[in-house]
């Protein structure tokens, strides 16, 4: 046992010893990046001064650690990709990234990551870039803690802020991501974590996920974006402890659910969204222990969605609870907080001794006829919901929760 302890003690000495570090800028070693990459050996360090580096493209085929300081600047001068990882295992850390190139045609990014494993992407500064970060084909990789804002003005002439492509066993923590077409996407991604994200102010989506399954989002704030998330032809996804508010537009959503199934949303807040929750082609998805509050639309959910729970959500302040295009249910809805139930509880047991319809008639017209919406707040409106309690003719029965709460849970929300 006491030669193990001194062999693997020898090892680790000597593999710290052998790795080197190069220092770039007006007092370094090595006069440039690219010139510190041709001598590096794998595992060493290229450290950058503060300054501004105009190399152009960077191709980094070694593993190797590239750090600075967030006064360490690398500009891309607006023509390819700033830096190109091409090596497993390497580390980019404390630079600020900017100005890569733009191009219909390839997707250039401050940081692109082709074909690799286990780099780490953390403590970044990326400004003004067509794609942020951009990973393709690459699995175990950590980004985190990065800042990526872009300058984008129209969804054609922008990329994403995080984008990831065909990859694996990848986390993403504490981005805060800005300016871009869709704050963070996702495609053919699969068993990946998405934590503690800010994503705000992006011309499409906060979060655009599509054919990814087995994959998780956490306490992410979503936040002032054309649409907060969509997450489309995907299994296995759970949704808890994020935020979607202040996502206000003519087509605007807090999550877009479409041709999604069995999956979870539960402990979210839904804010101050055009439509707080937006289920289309969605089954065997449990939506449970969110908060539906001052949203346009609390939920909608077409026709084509099938065997849904919907249960032990709070549903307060909300224009509508719920919208929907259907004549049938064919989910179930049970032991919601609805603040716009009237019923009674004469056994004190806290749920509503009457169910509670949440489809209001005034709801079903401007599913077919949005015009209508111009009458909202006008006592036509109210004198034909009253009319419509008294005598249902119009709303689907078979919406309804049989066991309404008669006061709100106080949910585990973000």
């Amino acid at each position: 046992m006491l030669r193990l302890l001194v062999l693997f003690l020898t090892l680790f000495i000597y593999g710290n010893a052998s790795a080197r570090k190069f220092t770039i800028g007006k007092n370094g070693t090595v006069v440039s990046i690219k010139d510190a990459l041709k001598i590096a050996a794998e595992g060493d360090e290229i450290q950058l001064l503060p300054g501004i580096y105009a190399e152009g493209e960077i191709v980094i085929d070694k593993r190797i650690i590239l750090s600075g300081t967030n006064e360490s600047i690398l500009d891309g001068g607006h023509s390819a990709s700033v830096l190109l990882i091409r090596s497993n295992g390497v580390t980019i850390r404390g630079i600020t990234i900017q100005n890569c190139g733009y191009s219909d045609i390839r997707e250039f990014a401050g940081i692109r990551l082709e074909n690799v494993n286990r780099c780490i992407i953390e403590g970044n500064k990326l400004f003004n870039n067509y794609f942020g970060i951009y990973l393709a084909n690459s699995h175990h990789c950590r980004i985190l803690n990065n800042r990526v804002e872009g300058l984008a003005k129209t969804e054609t002439s922008s990329g994403n802020g995080i984008h990831l492509w065909k990859s694996e066993y990848n986390l993403l923590v504490g981005n805060h991501v800005s300016g871009h077409r869709d704050g963070i996407y996702f495609e053919f991604v699969k068993h990946s974590s998405v934590i503690s994200n800010f994503s705000e102010k992006n011309l499409r989506y906060g979060l655009h996920f599509m054919f990814s399954d087995d994959d998780s989002y956490r306490y992410n704030i979503f936040r002032n974006n054309g649409s907060g998330v969509a997450v489309m032809y995907t299994r296995h996804v759970n949704m808890d402890h994020n935020r979607f508010e202040y996502n206000w537009g003519s087509a605007a959503y807090g999550l877009l659910l479409k041709e999604i199934s069995y999956s979870r949303i539960n402990n979210n807040i839904f804010f101050t969204n055009t439509t707080g929750l937006y289920m289309e082609g969605s089954n065997q998805t449990i939506v449970e222990n969110n908060d539906f509050v001052k949203n346009g639309w609390g939920l909608r959910i077409l026709g084509d969605c099938f065997d849904d729970t919907i249960r032990s959500n709070n549903f307060r302040g909300n224009t509508f609870d719920v919208a929907t295009n259907a004549v049938r249910s064919m989910n179930v809805f049970n032991s919601n907080y609805w603040d716009q139930y009237s019923g009674y509880d004469l056994n004190h047991d806290r749920i509503g001794d009457v169910p509670y319809h949440p489809v209001s008639l005034y709801s079903k017209i401007t599913e077919e006829s949005p015009f209508a919406l111009m009458l909202l707040h006008s006592f036509f409106v109210n004198l034909m919901d009253q009319a419509e309690k008294v005598v249902p003719t119009i709303t689907p029965e078979a919406f309804k929760d049989d066991s309404p709460l008669m006061k709100p849970l106080r949910n585990d929300t973000y």
